[in-house]
């Protein structure tokens, strides 16, 4: 596959597996939705099948696609997701992400669907969206090239973008940031949810979202939560032992 080598490959399945699982058992990400990671050779990515559970999801049930959609690999029995140009057309326009996760949560939604307030950054974390988290206008499945290219442009520069009445869409450098990222961005929404509820929200300010990020070790946090989710999921018999010893982080925290 493009001289990219079969280990790194493999790796990168269990990751993708790891975070999918992780992510339902957290409550992230339910029944519906899906993890993508770009390959080391950047023109290729993994994305599970149609019809694979998130609970239980095995490398075996990914699929290696190149940003046009071809399939490289992959179960010839099966089918890849429905909404594949949600990741293929965002990895293509920005190479600084290198993982995607599209879910459906439900708090964020709602910010859709009011008119008057938009879902801002509330906690220290959610800095990561300080430039805005714009809303795309169509609530239907982004199946095809255009519609893809479309959502990617309301996207912009920012890392998330919310999809009216329908859900979400994130992008990280990795596979534990893209985790992190996921957990953050929801606790944010029902942050916000929660304080428009008690009173008038004041959300970070410029200059905070600025203060924070120049002084966090935003690697340090995703490899110190990754650790943390891996032994949790571990200790429930979510993440199987070999993944568990394979995605260890060999970094302090």
């Amino acid at each position: 596959m493009n001289g990219q080598s079969n280990s790194a490959v493999e790796v990168a399945k269990i990751e993708v597996a790891a975070c999918t699982r992780l992510l339902n058992f957290e409550g992230v990400l339910g029944y519906s939705g899906h993890v993508s990671q770009r390959l080391p050779d950047g023109e290729t990515l993994l994305i599970q099948a149609f019809d694979a559970s998130r609970n239980d999801l095995t490398p075996e049930d990914l699929y290696v696609i190149d940003l046009d959609g071809n399939v490289l690999d992959g179960n010839p029995n099966a089918r890849p997701v429905n909404e594949l140009e949600i990741h293929s057309e965002l990895l293509r326009a920005r190479r600084d992400i290198n993982a995607v996760l599209h879910w459906h949560p439900e708090i964020a939604t709602l910010f859709t669907m009011v008119d008057g307030i938009d879902l801002v950054p509330m906690k220290n974390h959610a800095y990561r969206w300080s430039s805005g988290i714009p809303t795309h206008p169509e609530s239907w499945h982004i199946d095809t090239q255009e519609r893809g290219q479309a959502m990617v442009k309301t996207m912009g520069d920012n890392n998330a973008v919310l999809l009216r009445a329908h859900g979400a869409v994130i992008g990280s450098e990795s596979i534990p940031a893209l985790m992190v990222d996921a957990v953050h961005f929801d606790e944010n929404a029902k942050a916000l949810y929660d304080a428009s509820r008690l009173g008038t929200p004041t959300p970070l300010t410029k200059r905070e979202s600025d203060e924070f990020a120049a002084n966090f070790k935003r690697t340090n946090h995703s490899v110190k939560l990754w650790r943390y989710y891996l032994s949790r999921g571990h200790e429930a018999g979510v993440i199987p032992d070999d993944w568990a010893e394979s995605l260890a982080p060999k970094e302090r925290a």
